[in-house]
């Protein structure tokens, strides 16, 4: 099993992210709030790892945090929450921030995340409420990468992996985004705006 990477990171199209480690080519697919705090590509990257292995598809997820990895483990064991929805609730708070939420049983904020249904976020409150203590770390900050050519096509496919219906996704990268925003500022405002 895969628990680390470190290396130079080769290409940042989230969600997913390429690391060349030793003249190998790790493609991982990650959370936004991973993303937001890469470096920009060229630059050495060491990241938590979970490989994931299913009938017709083997996956590796990366997260810069341990917490992150342990909240995106913690996620799959509620039923009806896989991969992709843990990775749209690391994209859409941040861990301290989802163990507030789950501690005060905020079902309408965790309904805000895409893929997660009341039934879903009851299910998170009753069956997560006592294994987040703990698990909170620091907010992460946002490391600013290079403009890439099309900032806004980019954010909009990524809000779509994440769970957004594509006319959803276009309205919130439209309302976020600035001239001259990399693609990672504007996923991060519309991700924000999304939860208000």
């Amino acid at each position: 099993m895969i628990g680390r990477l470190k290396g130079i990171l080769i290409s940042k199209q989230p969600p997913w992210l390429v690391v060349d480690v030793g003249g190998v080519g790790y493609e991982l697919e990650a959370p936004m709030s991973t993303v937001f705090d890469l470096p920009q590509t060229g630059r050495e990257v060491a990241l938590f790892t979970h490989y994931a292995v299913k009938e017709d598809t083997v996956v590796l997820y990366g997260f810069l945090r341990e917490s992150e990895r342990i909240l995106f483990r913690t996620l799959q064991k509620v039923s009806g929450i896989g991969a992709k929805t843990a990775l749209a609730v690391l994209s859409g708070v941040s861990v301290d921030e989802f163990a507030r939420l789950v501690q005060t049983g905020d079902i309408a904020a965790l309904t805000r995340i895409p893929g997660i249904g009341k039934k879903t976020a009851e299910r998170i409150v009753v069956e997560l409420r006592d294994r987040v203590d703990g698990m909170a770390m620091a907010v992460p900050g946002f490391a600013e990468g290079s403009v890439p050519k099309d900032a806004v096509s980019e954010a909009t496919v990524a809000l779509q992996q994440l769970g957004y219906k594509p006319a959803e996704a276009v309205r919130l990268v439209k309302e976020a985004a600035q001239s001259g925003d990399a693609a990672e500022a504007i996923i991060r405002k519309a991700l924000k705006a999304a939860l208000r």
